[in-house]
């Protein structure tokens, strides 16, 4: 047993030197790599209802939230919430839904479309969260691993693009909005 600890104590500090972390972290080849792996593991996970839930539940949450909070600020009238995967006719699964009593030209879009502002978030801690951790193997695959759950959630589904759509004089506002925003910053 002592070998043991005496291999997994140099792993350990080995992964967490300077010259290994130096390597790991400012190479985007093992960056990809970490992510695409990540992701694997996500997709491997559908083949389990249990293992689906429990990999997708903190995106889908955070998916679904923003959906919530912003058609609740925008008067759509959120009335159900829910974060539990349902399995499909088609073997996939739908990760969670929120549904709205009061879907209207000028709430469509935003409450559609609210995932996107999971990317200031990850924005957010890429630029000021980021530099503050203990620079660790640990660490830093942790940090990759949240970061690829709020970008992946930040993209809304076909189901939010189509409600997005349901009112073009509301999607023509939005887009009006956002050029004019481009020619103001």
């Amino acid at each position: 047993m002592g070998i043991f600890y005496s291999i997994y104590g140099k792993t350990i500090f080995y992964i967490n030197s300077k010259e290994f972390l130096d390597v790991f972290i400012n190479n985007r080849f093992y960056i990809i790599l970490l992510v695409v792996m990540l992701m694997r593991l996500k997709y491997s996970s559908y083949k389990s209802f249990l293992m689906s839930a429990l990999v997708n539940v903190p995106g889908t949450f955070l998916h679904e939230f923003m959906h919530f909070i912003i058609g609740g600020a925008l008067n759509a009238q959120p009335c159900n919430f829910t974060i539990i995967p349902k399995k499909r006719d088609d073997g996939g699964y739908i990760m969670g839904s929120v549904g709205f009593r009061n879907i209207t030209f000028y709430n469509a879009v935003p409450a559609s479309l609210a995932p996107l502002l999971l990317l200031p978030l990850s924005f957010y801690l890429n630029r000021y969260w980021l530099p503050t951790l203990n620079t660790t193997f640990l660490n830093y695959v942790l940090y990759i691993f949240l970061q690829t759950i709020i970008i992946e959630n930040a993209i809304p589904s076909r189901t939010d693009f189509r409600v997005a759509c349901i009112f073009p004089s509301g999607l023509l506002l939005y887009c009006t909005l956002f050029i004019l925003l481009l020619f103001l910053i």
